[in-house]
């Protein structure tokens, strides 16, 4: 990392990560180092590093499991060839649909829940 680059540390890290997964480094399915080493790396405190991974994640090229690490999910590549933003792909069309219906069915259950709980409440309170 360069002394004048004025971007904020977490981006700089990212930067470097991105870079490490684009050359090899870390190859796709491979564990990136755990935080700790990353923070003992760089000389930043782990929130920083967890904005860095963040930002991989948020762009596609990690997958954080908890408990289990940081794994590279694809290449800066593999990224670029994906669906521009706003375009979707089928299989997040269906889960978009499934999520909508099961939104429907919650709102159908809480609406009944309450009305389940008034009458409980009025029940109790003729006793």
């Amino acid at each position: 990392m360069a002394a004048t680059d004025r971007r904020r540390p977490y981006l700089r890290i990212a930067e470097d990560i991105r870079r490490d997964i684009a050359s090899g480094r870390y190859a796709v399915g491979e564990q990136l180092p755990v935080a700790r080493e990353l923070s003992d790396q760089y000389g930043v405190a782990m929130m920083t590093i967890g904005n860095a991974l963040a930002v991989l994640r948020d762009e596609g090229l990690i997958e954080t499991r908890q408990g289990s690490g940081s794994f590279v999910t694809r290449t800066p590549d593999d990224v670029e060839a994906a669906p521009a933003p706003g375009e979707h792909s089928e299989e997040f069309r269906i889960i978009s649909e499934q999520l909508g219906e099961i939104r429907r069915h919650m709102q159908k259950l809480t609406v009944r829940l309450d009305e389940l709980d008034a009458r409980t409440r009025s029940d109790q309170a003729e006793k």
